[in-house]
């Protein structure tokens, strides 16, 4: 549970707060538990707080610095951390469904199993975040970095990647199925076993990424750049390839049946 004082400091506003966080810089407020739901919490410096299991539902944490925090089993279902450091933030297993979360550093920060489904991720940092087996459907992560980032076994469908960063991300086995990731950036991403199908992914930059055995049955990839990827056993059944660049690609065990060629022509 948390400790009383430090939550009658933090409910008593943010003059206090800040004096006290000032006065105490080693102490780490320990919030656990602790019902802040709905609370404007607008620029707090939660950095390094204990707030497992807390209720931060529809808070408001506008840049707020929540850097280094235990926020695991919290509850932050549509908490407002427009500009949050979350950095090296632990979410483990959190609810931040329908949050939003636009321009937050979630750099290095730990979700997994986290729920971020229908979560507004747009102009995001997470780079380097460890999402395994996090839910991400119907989540906004356009123009999000999340570069080198953990996406193995995550849900990404319905997902809105428009633009995003995802150099070197591992995306194996990632369900992908109907995500929108046109123009996004996906060089020397691992997307070994990953679900693809119906995905959207023209004018993708694919450039040596691993779709080893990957399910892209039905996905545009009209205009891709596939040079030197490895497509080895892939399944590009119905797959839209007009435009796409193929050069030096890894095709050994591709299913190309009805697929749309590079030229246009339909494979038989």
């Amino acid at each position: 549970m948390a400790n009383r004082e430090h939550l009658a400091l933090l409910k008593a506003g943010a003059v206090k707060w800040i004096e006290w966080r000032q006065k105490n810089p080693q102490m780490k407020p320990d919030l656990s538990a602790a019902n802040l739901q709905g609370d404007n919490l607008r620029g707090a410096n939660l950095q390094e707080a204990n707030l497992n299991r807390a209720d931060l539902g529809n808070a408001l944490l506008v840049r707020a610095n929540l850097s280094g925090a235990d926020l695991s089993s919290a509850n932050l279902y549509k908490a407002i951390l427009i500009e949050a450091n979350l950095s090296a933030a632990n979410f483990t297993i959190a609810n931040l469904r329908g949050a939003t979360l636009t321009q937050a550093d979630l750099s290095h920060a730990n979700l997994i199993g986290a729920d971020l489904s229908e979560a507004n991720l747009m102009r995001s940092v997470m780079t380097d975040a460890n999402l395994i087996g996090t839910d991400l459907r119907s989540a906004n992560l356009k123009d999000a970095d999340l570069g080198a980032a953990k996406l193995h076994r995550t849900n990404l469908s319905f997902a809105n990647l428009i633009a995003a960063n995802l150099i070197a991300a591992n995306m194996s086995e990632a369900n992908l199925y109907e995500a929108e990731v046109m123009g996004a950036y996906l060089y020397k991403t691992d997307l070994y076993k990953a679900n693809l199908s119906k995905a959207h992914l023209g004018g993708a930059y694919l450039f040596r990424a691993n779709l080893c055995e990957a399910d892209l049955t039905d996905a545009n990839l009209a205009w891709t750049n596939l040079s030197g990827a490895n497509l080895t056993g892939a399944n590009l059944r119905g797959a839209n390839l007009r435009g796409a660049n193929l050069r030096g690609a890894h095709l050994s065990g591709v299913n190309f049946q009805k697929t749309i060629m590079p030229d246009s022509s339909r494979h038989d």
